[in-house]
């Protein structure tokens, strides 16, 4: 029998400097039964540096022609389409050919920069594509805020992202390996 998600509901604040954007969304986090407290966290942080009105979590691991975040526009059309994690060229290809805008977010540290070794020259074509990684340090440490129940408040500014629930802070400092800008 299919072990079903775990449910979290998430209050997050997101006060991003760096694209004037100040609002709170209220989320439902559906975590797949295979995915890790570090992976939803990620998640959650990727949500935050995408914020947007009409952006929203998808069905994510249970679903191969979707990402786990995606914005899409009044008509349907798909405007910005995340993944997170290492997808192949192949996804990746498809992925930019789906949407306006896509962006990966590696983690995982040294599996992560061998990925982007082995992948970032196949990318070089695609001119609606940014890779930001994430450093496994900062992923880790994300981990450890996940509770069912949280407050999260994401301040952005000079691309640094700090994360607070409660009385702990994570700094993250993406790494942006690739840019459309």
């Amino acid at each position: 029998m299919a072990q079903n998600a775990t449910i979290y509901k998430v209050e997050l604040s997101v006060s991003d400097m760096d694209r004037h954007y100040y609002e709170t969304h209220k989320l439902t986090v559906a975590k797949h039964p295979s995915e890790t407290d570090e992976r939803m966290m990620v998640r959650i942080v990727a949500f935050a540096l995408n914020a947007h009105e009409h952006l929203e979590m998808t069905k994510g691991l249970s679903t191969d022609d979707e990402p786990d975040i995606w914005q899409k526009s009044l008509s349907g059309e798909l405007d910005v389409w995340v993944s997170l994690g290492l997808p192949s060229e192949k996804v990746m290809r498809q992925s930019c050919s789906k949407a306006d805008k896509v962006v990966v977010y590696p983690y995982g540290g040294r599996t992560a920069e061998m990925w982007w070794d082995k992948i970032k020259n196949s990318t070089s074509r695609f001119d609606n594509l940014d890779v930001i990684n994430l450093p496994e340090k900062d992923t880790g440490d994300l981990a450890k805020l996940a509770s069912r129940a949280m407050r999260v408040q994401i301040n952005i500014q000079d691309g640094d992202v700090m994360v607070s629930v409660g009385d702990n802070i994570v700094n993250v400092t993406p790494q942006r390996w690739k840019s459309t800008t």
